[in-house]
Formats: structure tokens, sequence, C-alpha cells
């Protein structure tokens, strides 16, 4: 099966996900930025089409799906003050590198983020793919994006009230490869030099990858070159259900790239669940795979990525 097909497969299963209400907590009003000061690095906007939310397929309740994406943008949710850790989060809403599911792998996300005294940044990185694109692997754009977004928010920290060396990931399907890519991908950026941005460090202090798909190659028994297996790699969370249905997705995926890694010395975490299927996002609806955002947060907070600035710092 192509890339093109899987990408139909993921956008289909994550259409069917569940609709339960998600956990109640007010986002503030978000700052919205540009990831590039011009035409995305690489890009053939013109090919596209504008922006636009995507319909809903005949049955599905409406959600929020933004797809043709020419200019990647970072959405960003400030953690509220009185609780705020200087940590934030990147995240890559999935959609098979087609769509972007902006609600539930997008805000609910962010809300969960701040919850927990994390900034959340939504990455709206372009898609879908672009003509000429190289088959079989995931579209080389959204990398460039990853990529310069981890260096805009590091370079931004200050005046964001970040702090520079907890800047994380956290991503879902598609979004969760991505992640996987930008946290081992930190020694090589994938487009040339724009502006003094590029010259802050691209490399994630910590990634999240929740049902991922495109590490693992089903038919060659091996990892996709997209990923690099270092034991310097920051530390990285995945998470997965045993029957997660969507190909390209399958548990595999995280559970190979996860012992890979262990391989070379590095010390990831890996939570697995019997069922929760693919989709499940941070919401608390009763799937099995619910309590994994609680263990994530325990996870975060072992790695010093939720300690309090001290008063007045």
């Amino acid at each position: 099966m192509n890339l093109m097909a899987w990408a139909t497969l993921f956008a289909v299963a994550l259409c069917v996900a569940s609709v339960a209400a998600p956990p109640e907590a007010p986002l503030p009003e978000p700052t919205v930025v540009r990831v590039w000061p011009g035409v995305a690095a690489g890009d053939l906007p013109e090919a596209i089409g504008p922006e636009r939310w995507r319909d809903p397929r005949p049955g599905d309740k409406w959600q929020k799906w933004v797809t043709n994406v020419t200019v990647p943008t970072l959405t960003v949710y400030p953690a509220p003050a009185a609780t705020a850790t200087g940590a934030a989060a990147i995240i890559c809403p999935g959609g098979g590198y087609h769509d972007l599911m902006w609600e539930l792998e997008g805000e609910e996300v962010a809300a969960w983020l701040n919850s927990i005294g994390v900034t959340g940044i939504i990455l709206k990185y372009r898609c879908p793919r672009r003509p000429g694109d190289p088959l079989g692997v995931p579209a080389p754009g959204p990398l460039k994006d990853a990529q310069r977004a981890v260096s805009l928010v590091r370079s931004r920290a200050a005046e964001w009230k970040l702090d520079p060396n907890r800047i994380g990931m956290i991503g879902f399907s598609a979004g969760a490869h991505l992640v996987g890519s930008t946290a081992t991908n930190f020694g090589h950026r994938s487009y040339d030099r724009v502006d003094a941005v590029d010259e802050v460090s691209c490399r994630p202090d910590f990634g999240i990858m929740a049902y991922s798909g495109y590490f693992w190659q089903l038919d060659k028994k091996q990892l996709t070159p997209t990923v690099r297996v270092l034991k310097d790699a920051p530390p990285l969370f995945f998470v997965h259900a045993s029957d997660d249905p969507v190909r390209g997705a399958e548990v595999q995926n995280s559970l190979q790239f996860y012992l890979a890694l262990r391989e070379v010395g590095a010390l990831p975490e890996l939570h697995l669940f019997d069922r929760g299927g693919h989709g499940f996002g941070v919401r608390q609806d009763g799937n099995p795979c619910q309590s994994w955002i609680k263990s994530c947060a325990s996870w975060l907070e072992r790695h010093g990525m939720l300690k309090r600035p001290a008063p007045g710092g």
C-alpha cells in the first residue's frame, strides 16, 4: 500500500475516534505567529489551493479538521500564571499528513497541558503532500516546519516566559511520527538557514508520541529511515493500544522504535494498553487508554519538566 493510501486510512480512522466531551479546561486567548518569515522553505503553495476546514464525511459528526496548509503557524496557549512551570510543548496533531485534527489532537491537548502548568503550542504544519514529494516516506515539508518551530519557540522563550531548556513536543498519529523525526534528526537541519532563528537549537527537550505510524516498515521488518536511533536522544515517551486498527499505525511502530532505542542505551518509556483503538487523544471518556495522561505527567515530573520556578525567578 502506498503512502497516499495510508494517509487516507489515517484520516478515515481518526474520523471515527471518540466524540465524548473533552476535559473541562478553558483555554486562554492564544497568540498566533508564523513559523516562516515568508514562503515556507521548499514549498509549492500554489499547487495546493486555499487553506480550509475540511467538511465532515457523510454520517460523521463535525470536528475541526484543517487542510491545505501553506502558511505554517504556532498557536500559543500560555499556561496560567499561577501554575506555570516554564515548560512548553509543541503539539503536532495527526491526520495522516493529509489533514490536521485541530480539536481532538490540538486544542484539547493544549487544555490538558495548561492544566499541568505547561504552555501548549499547536503547530499547524503544511499538508497535504505536495506534487513531486517522494513516495514511500512522509512528506518532507512538515519536518522543516517542526525543526523551525522548535528553534522559534526557544528563541522567544524569554518573551513567552518559558525555560529554553524545557521546550518539548507532543504528537498524535502522523503527528507523533513528526515528533519522533524531529527528536532524532536534530543533528541535521532539513533546510538551508533562513535567519538568526535557525542558529538556535532545534533539539526538543522531550518527545511524547501517541499511537504513531510510519516508524516501522512491516514488509521489510525494519525501522523507517525517517527516524534515527540515538543514545543521546531526548527523553521519549510512547503510548499505543495493542488493538490499533489503522494500517501503518500498528502497535509495532511504537514497540519497535522503543526497543531499538533501548538497544543503543537510551531510556525511553513505553505504555501499551490491550484496548483503545486509534485516536483517543487526551479525552477522559472511559477508554481503557485514558490513564496515559497521568502517567505522562508523572514522567514529565521525573524528568524535571514540571518544576515550578522559584518565587521571583
